[in-house]
């Protein structure tokens, strides 16, 4: 049977709304990115998380000691409405004993090719890049 995925949303004043998952803390989300983190920025994040969770997986499997994953990621959007992204920059950084340039790359191509179901949901023209960091 297929899984789902449920989320509400409530609007509270101006552009914000607090959303959740069901049983989940509610999280504040504003249009205009004043009081907390946009929509876009929401997506960047879900899309940075998700491929967080597959590297850590994956590396694990590859026995990789793991001491620190950090993904800073730049979304570039259309300058005209609507104003979607259209590319999406990853940049890893990773830490951890028996880490290096290649392990680390597989792991990161298997999860934006293959695993993470956000980047998979996308629009199929947004170009997806990345680099990696060995710290």
């Amino acid at each position: 049977m297929a899984r789902s995925a449920e989320v509400t949303v409530r609007w509270k004043q101006q552009l914000q709304f607090e959303g959740e998952g069901k049983g989940r803390p509610p999280i504040l989300v504003d249009g205009d990115s004043r009081a907390a983190t946009s929509p876009v920025e929401t997506l960047l994040l879900a899309a940075a998380t998700c491929t967080a969770s597959d590297v850590v997986i994956i590396l694990q499997k590859q026995r990789i000691k793991l001491e620190a994953l950090d993904i800073a990621v730049q979304g570039i959007r259309r300058e005209t409405e609507p104003r979607r992204l259209i590319a999406i920059a990853f940049h890893f950084t990773v830490r951890g004993e028996g880490a290096d340039d290649t392990k680390v790359r597989r792991a990161v191509d298997l999860s934006i090719e293959k695993y993470c179901s956000v980047i998979a949901s996308l629009a199929p023209d947004i170009a997806i890049s990345y680099d990696v960091t060995i710290a």
